[in-house]
This record gives structure tokens, sequence and C-alpha cells, in this order.
């Protein structure tokens, strides 16, 4: 890829939005696929009343629309500020007592998962039906939009994620006095240009330079959830 693609990916606009400022990609196509739009705001003459307690609303009590969800709410039913990464929001915004909780814990994936995937893992990676699996490096992109693998010399490979359809966890059997089963690799399914149907590859956890597996282990989990947040994308 030539620096100046690249550069095109990654560049980024300020822009003012009646929700507040938010940092967004200068080419829509370049935008993160784990993005939300910003969704309609409930119209002011279509909510005389909080969507949530049913408070009239009048001189003192104002109407405050959600960030999130675009409804109309009371102060007290939609006082919080909270990050909001997926739009893009440069500064914590108001949230419904709905919304709060599930930015909040998408701020996790954010400010530790997202920071493993784009740190990368080593696994065994297996193409389609091929019997030989190749040791390759995978991680996602800084703009979020690839996986990259890299194997040995000239061995590089890049699915793009919103052609993700499909994961599925691999497991291994409880541990001694139970808990849960330990993820060793996972199955991608895609679509891939110019092929018909699906392709897929396995990556099965491999081991870093201190011989152990933790670091594919936790990529995985974080890709797990990615992967959650990628059908949300989606089913907007």
């Amino acid at each position: 890829m030539s620096s100046e693609v690249a550069a095109r990916r990654d560049a980024k606009k300020l822009v003012r939005s009646p929700s507040g400022l938010r940092m967004v990609p200068e080419h829509r196509a370049y935008g993160s696929p784990f993005g939300l739009e910003e969704p309609p705001w409930v119209p002011d003459k279509e909510c005389p009343r909080c969507m949530q307690c049913d408070t009239k609303f009048d001189f003192l009590t104002r109407k405050h629309h959600c960030r999130r969800c675009g409804k109309c709410f009371c102060d007290k039913c939609c006082g919080q500020k909270v990050a909001l990464r997926r739009m893009c929001f440069v500064d914590p915004v108001r949230q419904c007592a709905g919304c709060a909780p599930v930015s909040r814990r998408e701020a996790d994936f954010y400010d530790r998962q997202l920071k493993l995937l784009l740190s990368g893992a080593a696994f065994l990676v297996t193409f389609g039906n091929s019997e030989k699996p190749d040791t390759m490096v995978c991680r996602l992109s800084s703009n979020q939009r690839f996986l990259l693998l890299d194997g040995d010399g000239d061995d590089h490979r890049e699915i793009e994620v919103a052609r993700i359809a499909a994961v599925q966890m691999l497991t291994e059997g409880l541990p001694p006095g139970g808990g849960n089963a330990r993820a060793t690799g996972m199955t991608l399914q895609y679509t891939a240009p110019g092929v018909e149907g699906l392709a897929q590859l396995t990556l099965t956890a491999g081991e870093d330079a201190e011989g152990s597996r933790r670091q594919a282990t936790a990529w995985l989990a974080a890709m797990h959830k990615a992967a959650k947040l990628l059908h949300e994308s989606r089913d907007q």
C-alpha cells in the first residue's frame, strides 16, 4: 500500500453536529466498521413528556435528547455525560439511563481490548481446507478496517473486517475444579473479492517468544467482542 493511500485512509476531520464535536474520517468509506451513526432526534413537538418517567415538560423541566438513541427525556432521566467512542465524539455526551451503561461497557473495549487487537498475537493460521497451517502474526490495522496477517518473508494478507460474516470460538475442555472453557482458536468466515461463497480461515493460538499462549488467548477474547460490535453496527 502506498503512503498516499494509507494517509487517505487515516485522515480525520473535526465536525460539529447538534450532539457535539466529532472527530470523523475525512472519507466516509474509511470509517471504523465498529462505528455507529448518529440517530435522528425525536422532534420536540412529538415529545411533550419525558419518554422515561412521563414527566411533563415546562419552563422549569427542560427536555434533553440522548445522543445515543435520539429519544427525549428530562434531566433526571438523561443527565449523565458518558464517552461515546463509537460515534467519534470528542467529549462525553448526554445519554439516557438506558444507553449510558451500554456506552460504559463499550469504553472497556476501546480502552483495553482494542489495544490488544492493534498489538497483535502469534497464531497458526489455516486458510480454507489447507492441511498445513502457517505461523503468522495477526493484528488489527490502525484504522480498524483490516485484519493484517504477516508470515515469513513477503507473506502478507489482509481481510476487510466489514466482510467478516461469522465468527466461531474454538475451545477445549473445562479446567479441573470447574470454570469456563479455555479459548484455543477461532474460525472466521468472510467474503473475498472475486470469490463465490464464503472463504474461511482458522486461527489457533500460538506461542510467543517466551512460550506462552496468553497473548493469543487474550487477542481471541478481544476479537470475539469486536465481532459482537460489528454485528450491532450492521443491525443499526
